[in-house]
C-alpha cells in the first residue's frame, strides 16, 4: 500500500533536482566552463585520480574542485595539495551530491575565472546514477581490483556516464585483472562508451583522458 506514496515522493524530489539541474548547466554555460563529475565506488582511487589531473590540467588551465563525503574533509586537504581550489560538501546520511548541494557550494566562486571545474561525488555506485548534477558530462571510474562484474552489477551508473576509466592498471597483473571482459561488460550497458586505462602512479594513460576532457571544452 505504501509503494506509490514512495514513488511520488521519488519523482517530486527528481523533479525538483532536474530543475535545480538546469538552472546551474545555464549558470555553467553562460560562465564557459566545463564541469565535469567522477563517481564510483568507494576504494576506487577516484581522489588520488582526481588529485594527478588537477595537477596536470592547472597547468594550462584554471581548474576547481568540489568534492563529497559523508562526514570527513580528508579528500578536500587532499586534493588541495594540487593547488587548486577546493571545497568540501559533507552529505551527512545522505549518499549522493545533489543539484542544490552543488549550487550551495559554489557560493563565493566566481565560475567565469575557471575553465575546468571537477564534481567528486560520493562514494557509492547506486544513488548519483539519479541525480543530474548539471555538468558536462559524467566519468565512472572502476578500479582493477573490484572485479570485472561492476558494470553488470550496477548498470545504471555505467548507463548514464559519458566515459569509463578504469584505474589502478599498475595492479591489472597482480590481480589478475580480466581487461578485455571488463570492456566487454562495460560495452554492454553502455555501448560506444569511451573507456580509458589509467594508473595514477606510473601516468599510464592519463594523456587520453585529458585529450577527452579538453575536448569537452565549450568553444571560447
Amino acid at each position: 500500500m505504501t509503494q506509490p506514496r514512495l514513488v511520488e515522493v521519488r519523482q517530486k524530489v527528481l523533479s525538483k533536482n532536474d530543475l535545480a539541474a538546469r538552472v546551474l548547466r545555464e549558470r555553467f554555460r553562460a560562465a564557459g566552463v566545463c564541469v565535469i563529475s567522477l563517481v564510483s565506488s568507494p576504494g576506487s582511487g577516484k581522489t588520488a585520480f582526481l588529485e594527478r589531473v588537477l595537477s596536470l590540467l592547472r597547468v594550462r588551465y584554471r581548474v576547481a574542485a568540489l568534492v563529497g563525503d559523508l562526514a570527513t574533509d580528508n579528500d578536500a586537504a587532499r586534493l588541495a595539495r594540487s593547488q587548486a581550489p577546493v571545497k568540501q560538501i559533507c552529505t551527512g546520511t545522505i549518499c549522493h551530491l545533489d543539484a542544490s548541494m552543488v549550487s550551495n557550494a559554489l557560493e563565493g566562486w566566481d565560475l567565469e575565472e575557471l575553465d575546468f571545474l571537477f564534481v567528486e561525488n560520493v562514494g557509492n555506485l547506486v544513488c548519483p546514477s539519479s541525480y543530474d548534477l548539471g555538468e558536462n558530462a559524467r566519468a565512472v571510474l572502476l578500479s582493477v581490483t573490484e572485479g570485472e562484474d561492476k558494470p553488470l552489477k550496477y548498470p545504471s551508473i555505467f548507463h548514464t556516464a559519458d566515459a569509463a576509466i578504469i584505474t589502478k592498471m599498475d595492479l591489472a597483473e597482480a590481480v589478475e585483472f580480466d581487461g578485455a571482459s571488463a570492456h566487454r561488460n562495460i560495452l554492454s550497458v553502455r555501448p560506444g562508451i569511451p573507456i580509458f586505462e589509467t594508473s595514477v602512479k606510473t601516468v599510464a594513460g592519463l594523456e587520453y583522458v585529458l585529450a577527452w576532457m579538453e575536448g569537452l571544452r565549450l568553444p571560447v
